[in-house]
């Protein structure tokens, strides 16, 4: 079986972790600094919105994909993932644009991530009890 809207939501993901790797790569060959960052906060935010997609985008794509496999609507998994993606573009425009400090959209994005990871797990879990509970 595929996972054709899991598969989306990965390639979306995925050019996005390209978008934010470049930026890093960008402030890397600024400073000459080929690890860690410096204390330009904006390097130090970009550094870190890249980090936390990495943090917590593979662990949700996963579990929409095991929730496709399993047969889980696929319009679950698309508003889920949607959620996930949105939140992290969300989450690394307001960390850079707020450069790391408090930011409307960096908050929402957090919110959009955890919604998106708490309705997977549910999704699961709900699949699984339906299936053998």
């Amino acid at each position: 079986m595929i996972v054709p809207v899991t598969a989306i939501f990965a390639a979306v993901t995925g050019l996005l972790l390209l978008v934010l790797s470049f930026q890093v790569v960008r402030f890397r060959l600024k400073y000459r600094k080929g690890l860690g960052v410096t204390d330009d906060r904006e390097f130090h935010a970009t550094v870190r919105a890249q980090a936390n997609l990495v943090e917590y985008a593979p662990l949700c794509l996963i579990m929409l994909g095991l929730a496709e496999l399993n047969g889980v609507a696929a319009s679950l998994i698309y508003w889920t993932g949607m959620a996930l993606v949105v939140g992290r573009i969300l989450h690394a425009w307001g960390m850079i644009n707020g450069r790391g400090g408090p930011h409307k959209a960096r908050i929402l994005g957090v919110v959009l991530t955890w919604l998106a990871i708490l309705v997977a797990a549910i999704l699961l879990l709900a699949n699984v009890y339906q299936v053998y509970g």
